[in-house]
């Protein structure tokens, strides 16, 4: 019996790496005592075989088998592409 994996949303934060991106999944928790909300955040590598997602993407990504020391996940969906405004450098006068 094979059980489902587990998935995740995340934002890309980093896709340096070659077919790799690094994903921050952030989750809601609520204090025991405080009551108050606290955002966790988990950044997980995931694989991305053809280079495909940018930093700002959302992006779904779902459990595998290892695919290295520290990769465990891979990119199912690109959600909705992420826009990063380019820095135009000023004018040198």
């Amino acid at each position: 019996m094979q059980g489902k994996r587990k998935t995740r949303f995340g934002r890309v934060v980093s896709d340096r790496m070659d077919k790799t991106v690094v994903v921050a999944v952030e989750t809601p928790k609520r204090h025991p005592l405080y009551k108050k909300t606290i955002r966790r955040v988990a950044r997980y590598k995931a694989h991305d075989k053809n280079n495909e997602c940018g930093q700002g993407d959302i992006v779904r990504i779902v459990e595998t088998r290892p695919l290295s020391r520290q990769k465990r996940w891979r990119v199912a969906e690109i959600i909705t592409k992420g826009e990063v405004a380019e820095v135009q450098p000023k004018e040198i006068t």
